[in-house]
């Protein structure tokens, strides 16, 4: 969110993003048109006329960059620029940009484009100091679970940590300066949720020792985003509560019904005797598993293990799943339908996610993606439980979210950025595109015959639950889902599944998420 002190500005996540205002003194918001099937706001300028945005259409990782004319207007393209995060300096004439690994600076419309660094990780917020002689960003490793906050100095030199030290492993982002430079603010995150605390800048040219970080906000509200005022005597934040509701949709009423009594939590997979269910509670992200009607509930996994994707082996004896902790790669692995000790699937560095079952359950399939800046392309993998080799499904590149069909013969899996539903044959070894929509595919899940795969579609002003039948390239409407409220997850996003009797399971979003105008006293 961005303001210029009469008027708050904040992207709205729903169905599609979009960006919204309201007055810095409460009441009802109003969207700001804009010509993008969705657009996430980066800044404001110093003069306040115009709102940095990004333009997007899947889960691509570079968008383009717009600028936006207040009160309205038409966007223009700043230039070729294409980036993940950007921001104006305080003097209006430069911008600064994420690309892949590096950041850029140009000129404010965008052109003239030089690259001020490199880094090992995916930059994010870069941001100026209120002297412009600085700038501040996040690097983020999703492979490790870990968000540190870095400086350079505006011409890309003198490269170094903020907090070096301070949490092992680091897990502060998104910050900002107070108006006058004298203080820094950033989130720090737990896995309870996150906080805002501050720095005291250091007098001097150097900058080099801020003081030490003290806590401004305490929960049990998780703060996640957060804006000062121009005056310096307030922040604006995110404060938000999560909470789901597992629904099914009956295609009689074409209503949402509470399944399994209505429990927070999703990603649910079935045995294949159909006795029990595994899930993910929320927001806690703990494993469980159940008989179908909700009975006979154990607990697999506690903090700091934070679990997702679970699937159930077909013997019905085994649960593999994700295992993301900070500092650690996202791992998948193996544990009893009756709890013990898990174990991984493979010890290397690399992250492996999403798994899925051979129907033999002699098997498993992953995605294995690389290192952030790492030229080593994201992958589909396949390991032989029994002797540990691994095999690579050929054509794989750039390819996630496999699914293995019930029958064995196919795999179906996802372009990178979400836009396009593939198809691999085993007997031909060869991949066929099979659906390209408008929008984001989301969470495959084959029927129990294997002649159909189910998937979601959004991120557009229509987002729909649909099926694709094997062997044609035409999909199915089965449910609207515009008017579903989702809740959102780490690592599952807004999950959809299906019921034994072939419903369509979701999760609908009870969560509490409002901006609070806080006042700001600092010494």
């Amino acid at each position: 969110m961005v303001t210029d002190g009469s008027r708050l500005y904040l992207t709205e996540v729903r169905n599609s993003n979009r960006i919204f205002q309201v007055s810095t003194s409460g009441g009802e918001t109003s969207p700001i048109p804009t010509p993008f099937a969705n657009v996430f706001l980066d800044d404001i300028s110093p003069d306040h006329t115009q709102l940095l945005v990004i333009s997007f259409v899947g889960s691509e990782t570079d968008s383009q960059l717009w600028s936006l004319p207040l009160p309205s207007g038409t966007p223009r393209r700043l230039a070729d620029g294409v980036g993940g995060a950007a921001a104006w300096s305080p003097d209006g004439r430069h911008l600064v940009f994420s690309k892949g690994t590096e950041i850029y600076e140009a000129t404010a419309d965008g052109t003239e484009p030089h690259k001020l660094i490199a880094v090992s990780g995916d930059p994010r917020r870069p941001h100026f100091s209120p002297d412009g002689t600085r700038i501040r960003f996040t690097i983020a490793k999703p492979e490790n679970n870990s968000y540190a906050l870095w400086e350079i100095q505006s011409d890309g030199s003198d490269i170094h940590p903020l907090l070096l030290g301070w949490h092992s492993p680091p897990s502060e982002c998104c910050g900002a300066w107070t108006p006058d430079g004298r203080y820094y603010l950033f989130i720090s995150r737990t896995p309870s949720g996150g906080n805002i605390w501050a720095i005291r800048e250091s007098a001097g040219l150097l900058h080099r020792r801020p003081s030490v970080p003290f806590q401004l906000t305490t929960g049990p509200l998780s703060f996640d985003f957060f804006a000062p005022s121009p005056d310096g005597k307030k922040i604006f934040v995110d404060a938000s509560q999560a909470r789901g509701e597992l629904v099914r949709y009956d295609p009689k009423s074409r209503q949402f019904v509470p399944f399994l009594s209505g429990i927070s939590a999703g990603e649910l997979d079935f045995s294949r005797d159909g006795k029990g269910v595994t899930y993910i509670s929320y927001p806690e992200n703990t494993l469980w598993r159940s008989r179908t009607d909700g009975s006979d509930r154990l607990q697999l996994s506690y903090p700091p293990v934070s679990a997702g994707l679970p699937r159930w082996s077909p013997d019905s004896t085994q649960i593999a799943y994700i295992d993301t902790q900070p500092g650690r790669p996202w791992k998948t692995f193996l544990i009893s339908a009756q709890g013990g000790t898990p174990q991984g699937v493979l010890s290397e560095a690399h992250t492996q996610v999403d798994p899925t079952w051979s129907p033999d359950g002699k098997k498993l399939a992953f995605g294995r993606t690389q290192e952030t800046g790492s030229t080593e392309p994201l992958v589909i993998q396949i390991v032989d439980l029994a002797t540990h080799q691994v095999s690579t499904i050929p054509g794989s590149d750039n390819l996630y979210s496999p699914r293995w069909s019930p029958d064995g013969q196919y795999m179906a899996a996802f372009s990178q950025d979400s836009t396009k539903l593939l198809l691999f044959d085993f007997k031909t070894r060869k991949w066929s595109d099979w659906v390209n929509e408008p929008g984001v595919i989301g969470f495959p899940t084959w029927s129990r015959d294997g002649k159909y795969l189910y998937y979601d579609n959004i991120r557009t002003e229509h987002p729909t639950f649909r099926r694709v039948k094997v062997g044609q390239t035409n999909s199915e409407l089965l449910a609207d889902l515009k008017d579903l409220s989702r809740y959102s997850s780490v690592p599952a996003g807004p999950w959809s599944g299906l019921a034994p009797d072939g419903s369509a399971l979701f999760v609908r979003g009870l969560s509490s998420d409002e901006i609070y105008a806080l006042d700001l006293e600092l010494p």
